[in-house]
């Protein structure tokens, strides 16, 4: 859309439509309203490339027996923190992955995708 200016600092006048509004009914739509309107992110996620340490994470995820923040950090290379942060942004967050978290007796804290 094009807009000039009017007279009064608190009007814009959009000259696609030829009307004036004021600036507070053109404001940008907030995160949420965006979603609203074309949908979340989690409808259609991008595909994990193969290779990546991502979808490392994910593989050592699926398995059965699932995996722990210190097997993930050995594999992957990085520091426990990253790794809670891509299970819960990465995975749970953007990709809507259900990730189930348990103790287990010997081996710690255990999480897999369900």
């Amino acid at each position: 859309m094009r807009f000039s200016y009017a007279i009064k600092t608190d009007q814009v006048f959009d000259t696609h439509t030829g009307t004036v509004a004021s600036k507070k009914t053109l404001r940008r739509p907030s995160s949420k309203e965006h979603h609203k309107v074309h949908g979340s992110s989690q409808s259609s996620p991008h595909p994990i490339r193969q290779g990546t340490k991502l979808a490392r994470l994910i593989d050592m995820l699926r398995r059965e027996r699932g995996a722990t923040i210190a097997e993930t950090v050995a594999a992957l290379g990085w520091q426990a923190h990253s790794v809670r942060g891509a299970i819960s942004g990465a995975l749970k967050k953007k990709r809507g992955l259900t990730i189930q978290s348990e103790m287990q007796d010997g081996r710690g804290r255990i999480y897999r995708i369900v």
